[in-house]
């Protein structure tokens, strides 16, 4: 069983004393490749020097809106020439954030839409963040136009699902679908087209119920796929070979074993 984390941020400050032994976990967990996006233009040299070391990490720049204080104009003009030089798979993390108090929407929006011009521009997917801005979010895909990418940690409802699909966008699922409270979120997972369908664990943030209070890593995507495949009502391998296939397909990647296997 082969595994895409679609959303990791393992260039974190918190895995610095033990990267090594958290990658050796996930690949025994059968993680054998993590999607790591970019949070602020200041990271972008790290990053890139940790996935261009790690075989199985693959790097996406961007600029995240909960980190609008660091940001400047002209990093997007940096951005796009990072994305002319390294070819990422994909341009993010990008997006809009309603929920933290002090962000000005307005800044996050010229940031957010600079990015998306630029993935339209370079064919590149987007991975977007949308914390209580999913309407926000949908509006601006549609303003900019000719995009495909994922929302990640999706919190929305089924009819933004719906509309996200046809814009082109997957959802990335990770830890929040397996607390049992999340009713909504977890209707969502079990009636999505298996095709929107992207695991992620955003670690080391956001670790499922069983790791509650603590840091999260890519080997706990496991534990995020048995959640999303028994909502499901399937086995876990034909889960995972499909989120698999949808990852490789969505950030250019080569297509896992599995999903070979099963094509």
């Amino acid at each position: 069983m082969r595994l895409i984390d679609s959303h990791s941020h393992f260039d974190a400050a918190e895995f610095d004393a033990d990267r090594a032994a958290v990658l050796a976990r996930a690949q025994a967990a059968g993680v054998g490749e993590q999607i790591v996006p970019a949070i602020a233009a200041a990271g972008w040299p790290g990053l890139r020097a940790l996935c261009a070391a790690t075989p199985g990490l693959h790097a996406a720049y961007g600029l995240h809106p909960m980190f609008l204080a660091e940001h400047r104009p002209e990093h997007l003009d940096q951005l796009a020439a990072w994305i002319g030089r390294e070819h990422p798979v994909a341009i993010g993390e990008c997006g809009l954030d309603f929920f933290v108090e002090g962000l000005d929407r307005d800044a996050q929006q010229g940031y957010f839409e600079g990015q998306l011009v630029l993935a339209r521009e370079h064919d590149l997917p987007v991975i977007v963040h949308a914390r209580r801005a999913v309407d926000a979010v949908i509006a601006a895909l549609r303003r900019v136009g000719r995009l495909r990418g994922v929302v990640h940690s999706y919190a929305g409802s089924e009819e933004q699902a719906a509309q996200l699909w046809k814009l082109g966008f997957r959802l990335g699922i990770g830890g929040p679908v397996t607390y049992p409270r999340a009713a909504r979120l977890r209707r969502v997972v079990a009636t999505m087209p298996i095709e929107q369908l992207l695991l992620e664990t955003d670690a080391p943030d956001q670790p499922g119920i069983g790791h509650r209070g603590e840091r999260n890593e890519p080997a706990h995507l496991v534990e995020v796929l048995d959640v999303v495949a028994a909502l499901r009502g399937v086995p876990a391998g034909e889960i995972a070979q499909a989120t698999s296939a949808n990852a490789a397909t969505l950030f250019g990647l080569t297509t896992p074993p599995s999903a070979r296997a099963a094509g």
